[in-house]
């Protein structure tokens, strides 16, 4: 019960948008059956609207694939960040646990692990299990409706749920002055990487830096407080 409490912003910010993503991919032509099953074996929204929009243009599998692997990229970032915590994990565990990492619920774990270490098994299986269910049940819905009604995702204000939902998980992560000041510097670096022509890997590239920053500011403070 605590793993799908904990999971509730998740589940509020998925309906929207799994909805938003059910729609799209009816409107590009996937059955109902099509768009749930990306949302179950892919289950990543940002690769998953990708996705969409290329197959929409007519885009090659070569293409699709090597697109979505960029744009994924991140998640080999926030593994690499959760893997200290996860080690008394099974080896299944493990990676039933990295098939339902989303940036999402790589925040709330982020933050849980940080103030209070592993929770148990169940607790996670909870968070991710419900967390994506909601994803594809929204998906379902979404798929479903535009295949009998006419909907419009900007009517509605779908296509800034994403955006909305990001915002509030940045929020929970600001617990510090340093915090804000990496986040600030991840935004900028990631625009000036974009307008720079750089693509995806825009995102990978200023995550590093900002990342690489925070870790050397938060390590400079603490020789700073034992040497007084």
């Amino acid at each position: 019960m605590q793993g799908i409490a904990a999971a509730l912003p998740i589940i509020m910010g998925y309906f929207p948008i799994g909805f938003a993503f059910g729609v799209l991919a009816a409107t590009a032509g996937l059955g109902t059956g099509s768009a749930a099953a990306m949302s179950v074996f892919v289950f990543a929204g940002s690769a998953q609207l990708i996705s969409v929009g290329l197959i929409e243009g007519g885009a090659g599998p070569l293409t699709l694939a090597a697109t979505v692997f960029l744009v994924n990229l991140r998640h080999l970032l926030m593994s690499a960040y959760l893997a200290p915590y996860l080690g008394r994990l099974k080896r299944w565990q493990q990676v039933l646990f990295c098939y339902e990492l989303t940036d999402e619920t790589f925040a709330v774990h982020s933050t849980y692990f940080r103030r209070h270490g592993t929770p148990p098994v169940a607790y996670l299986v909870a968070l991710n299990l419900s967390s994506h269910l909601s994803w594809v049940v929204s998906t379902l819905a979404g798929a479903w409706i535009c295949g009998r009604l006419p909907v419009d995702t900007k009517l509605f204000g779908l296509d800034y749920a994403l955006p909305a939902m990001f915002i509030a998980l940045l929020i929970m992560q600001l617990e510090s002055w340093n915090r804000a000041v990496i986040a600030l510097l991840a935004a900028a670096l990631s625009m000036a990487f974009f307008a720079g022509g750089l693509g995806h890997w825009h995102v990978i590239l200023a995550t590093l830096i900002a990342a690489s920053a925070g870790a050397f500011l938060e390590t400079k403070q603490q020789k700073g407080a034992k040497t007084q």
